[in-house]
């Protein structure tokens, strides 16, 4: 009996007769020939019915598949005559499933809502399939550099008693007789992890209730949150430089062929290589300025203001120091300057926006418990995270990456939407 292999396995199988299992993708017809596309997840491979080599009763019905029908193929391994893969001559075809009724996505154009309404079956088209294998790499690229640097994992919770990120985009639920939110970010629970164990990291979903519609924006979306001891902002830059080069490399080394049926162009990023230009936020505001905007020193820089800073660059910019007052309640002030917090937000090229947004965490009692109550937030709810200034309180600092973001960087995709299999955004929760 030949053995089931996998598409993207089949260069190692020249030659011999293998079985393969999937899905129909696309068919065409040229008289004695039929050229069945299937894919079965780690590719798509052409299989050539000829009439000769099966039987009449085979070749008529292999004419009559439907688009999706899934299928069990057996055939002989051997080189495309005109491209640079390898295709399958067909000895026998086993329909597994037709389907029921006609696959509502065709060939034709369709329209973005129509798409995300039929999101569980979009994600079997090429280009999506290529953007979450893409995903998947980077995912393993962010663990496999963490793990490899001796950080441990540390899960966050999703259940949260109080805000980190502000109050005004939390998602509140029921919690018994409580109120909880959904989690903004991990990170003031990492800061307890790397008092225990030094070097640590959080990876899972975030939740934003923000009311945004723009291209960069979902209401859930992954985040992974490094934290580490007796670091400083310089030390947490270089973190973040380091982490980028080689999750771009991991992409560039196992995942080109997937760039290259996205359209992304990999010289672009190639050129994302160490070091990355180091900017403070008032040399981004004379950037702005230079450029005709109306920047002015205590504005927030949103999507147009990060795109024209990133075009003067050809690979992620860092910008730190931005005013202390714009920033979060744990981040410490510079000694330098004490308007100025330590804080840097690392901003994608071409465009995508911020990527990294972190920075040193203030790890003196008094100043934390003063800047708890300048943001006029519930004391009672922070007690556990004061303990951490209470018993041995050291210099640390850590970020946290988007995940969507970055795909969508690296991909070359226009809207985050693109870049999570089930997309959460403003206006959809389904499917």
């Amino acid at each position: 009996m030949a053995p089931h292999v996998y598409i993207e396995e089949l260069a190692r199988h020249e030659g011999q007769e293998v079985v393969i299992k999937g899905w129909l993708y696309n068919k065409r017809s040229s008289g004695k020939l039929h050229f069945l596309e299937v894919r079965d997840g780690t590719g798509i491979v052409q299989t050539v019915v000829f009439h000769k080599d099966v039987s009449p009763e085979m070749f008529a019905a292999a004419d009559r598949l439907a688009q999706e029908t899934a299928l069990e193929v057996t055939g002989t391994v051997r080189k495309h005559p005109k491209l640079p893969e390898h295709e399958i001559s067909v000895r026998d075809l086993r329909v597994v499933a037709a389907p029921t009724q006609e696959y509502p996505i065709g060939p034709k154009d369709h329209g973005t809502a129509f798409l995300m309404d039929h999101r569980h079956l979009w994600l079997r088209s090429k280009l999506q399939h290529a953007a979450l294998r893409v995903r998947a790499e980077i995912v393993a690229a962010i663990r496999g550099f963490f793990d490899g640097r001796g950080f441990t994992l540390v899960d966050a919770p999703i259940f949260t008693p109080a805000a980190c990120e502000g109050t005004t985009n939390l998602f509140e639920v029921g919690y018994f007789d409580e109120k909880a939110y959904l989690t903004q970010s991990g990170q003031l629970y990492m800061e307890a992890g790397a008092m225990a164990l030094g070097k640590v990291y959080c990876f899972g979903p975030t939740f934003r209730a923000e009311k945004s519609k723009t291209r960069r924006h979902l209401t859930e979306f992954w985040m992974v949150e490094p934290e580490v001891a007796f670091m400083d902002l310089d030390g947490d830059m270089d973190l973040a430089e380091d982490l980028i080069v080689a999750v771009v490399e991991q992409v560039l080394g196992r995942r080109r062929r997937e760039l290259e049926t996205l359209g992304r162009d990999p010289g672009r990023l190639e050129q994302v290589k160490r070091p990355f230009p180091r900017i403070t936020y008032a040399e981004a505001i004379a950037i702005l300025q230079q450029a005709g905007k109306e920047a002015k020193s205590g504005d927030d820089f949103g999507g147009d203001e990060e795109t024209v800073i990133s075009e003067r660059f050809d690979r992620p910019v860092l910008i730190h120091r931005y005013p202390a007052d714009i920033k979060a309640f744990y981040m410490k002030r510079d000694p330098e300057d004490p308007r100025l917090a330590l804080c840097v937000d690392v901003i994608a090229p071409e465009g995508y926006g911020e990527i990294i947004g972190g920075g040193q965490r203030e790890d003196d009692l008094a100043k934390v418990e003063a800047s708890i109550a300048a943001h006029d937030l519930p004391r009672q709810a922070f007690e556990w995270y004061l303990d951490l200034r209470r018993y041995g309180t050291v210099p640390h600092a850590g970020f946290g990456l988007g995940v969507e973001r970055t795909v969508a960087w690296l991909c070359g995709l226009h809207h985050v939407r693109e870049t999570i299999p089930f997309p959460r955004m403003l206006e959809r929760l389904s499917p």
